[in-house]
């Protein structure tokens, strides 16, 4: 570990980092790999083996946060995403609706720092939106996540109203569909993957994604602050099997589990050509039937996150943004105070 920290503070470390971010990028990330492929974090050690590993574990947060750093500022200059992956690893690619509101961006860059921290990672954003909106379009060039930018409209008469409660249509129901359908488009039927639907409110481990790379057909996982309680979870049987969940809403329901509370494998969802989100369906069904296309009961799924014993993704939600002030100055004549600035 001192020799790591001999080379980082080293004259030729400043020059790579000034005059060649690129070829750092990929030497930071040769190291990185090597740290990641051949040091298990679960095995038991002795005190010195452990004070070692803790060491090690520090290098990488710094290894990983380097080279996040790096792909960001590379995107930032205008050279494009560098998409530096293992081949060894499946690709995770998270899907995320997003739709224009105060919060947008600041969700969006939330979740772009931490999927910069995921190697093998591939974003599909999904506007609600008649066409890509300037903001998204620049938050993702300059974000440094390999991404696909998408566009799908949600239909007027099927639009939250500002005082609708938020369970009254269905959410992210056409922007989902169209990732799928690029999906299935677009990504080799050779290629080894897992799907995420990664909503844009919410806060994940990055633990989590490594997790899901494992997913043989559909894996779940707690959910903290979602449906009424702290926490949603499958309930695991001793030996690892899903035998149920302790869900307080609908508990009837096939897969009582939120949309961050499931991932699926990749060729599972090219085979299932007719899996998709439906809007023919009761209220809080939504994850239920799009399961129910892709297994045949709950034997099948796989629990994670040691066996849904840890909190790895978090239904967070920003406050509501009071804008009051803003409608007191709109009656004087005054411009709203953002003019000029894209918030």
């Amino acid at each position: 570990m001192g020799f790591l920290a001999q080379i980082y503070r080293s004259r030729w470390w400043r020059y790579l980092q000034k005059r060649k971010p690129g070829l750092l990028l990929v030497l930071i990330f040769a190291v990185f790999l090597i740290y990641f492929n051949f040091i298990d974090p679960n095995r038991r050690k002795s005190d010195v083996e452990y004070d070692n590993h803790q060491l090690v574990q520090s290098e990488l947060v710094r290894l990983r946060s380097q080279i996040g750093f790096l792909k960001a500022k590379l995107a930032a200059e205008g050279r494009g995403i560098t998409d530096l992956n293992d081949l060894a690893q499946p690709m995770i690619y998270a899907i995320t609706p997003t739709y224009a509101r105060p919060v947008q961006k600041a969700e969006l860059i939330r979740l772009c720092h931490t999927f910069l921290l995921v190697p093998n990672f591939h974003w599909i954003v999904v506007e609600d939106a008649a066409e890509p909106t300037d903001l998204v379009t620049n938050l993702l060039k300059r974000c440094g996540v390999v991404y696909t930018q998408l566009k799908a409209l949600t239909p007027p008469e099927m639009k939250l109203k500002p005082r609708d409660p938020n369970w009254r249509y269905p959410r992210g129901v056409w922007q989902r569909n169209e990732a799928l359908t690029w999906i299935r488009n677009n990504v080799p039927v050779s290629r080894e993957g897992v799907v995420y639907f990664a909503d844009d409110d919410n806060t994940y481990s990055l633990e989590l994604f490594q997790d899901l790379r494992s997913t043989k057909a559909v894996s779940v996982f707690p959910v903290a602050l979602v449906g009424g309680v702290l926490l949603e979870k499958p309930e695991v049987s001793p030996d690892g099997r899903v035998i149920g969940f302790n869900a307080l809403w609908e508990p009837q329901r096939p897969y009582p589990i939120d949309m961050a509370g499931f991932a699926v494998n990749l060729q599972l969802i090219l085979a299932k050509s007719e899996a998709k989100f439906s809007l023919e369906v009761k209220r809080g069904y939504l994850e239920s039937e799009f399961i129910g296309h892709l297994i045949s009961g709950r034997e099948e799924l796989e629990a994670k996150a040691d066996l849904c014993t840890k909190v790895l993704v978090w239904h967070t939600r920003a406050e509501a943004i009071k804008t009051t002030g803003e409608n007191i100055r709109k009656r004087k004549g005054l411009p709203m105070t953002n003019v000029g600035f894209e918030i």
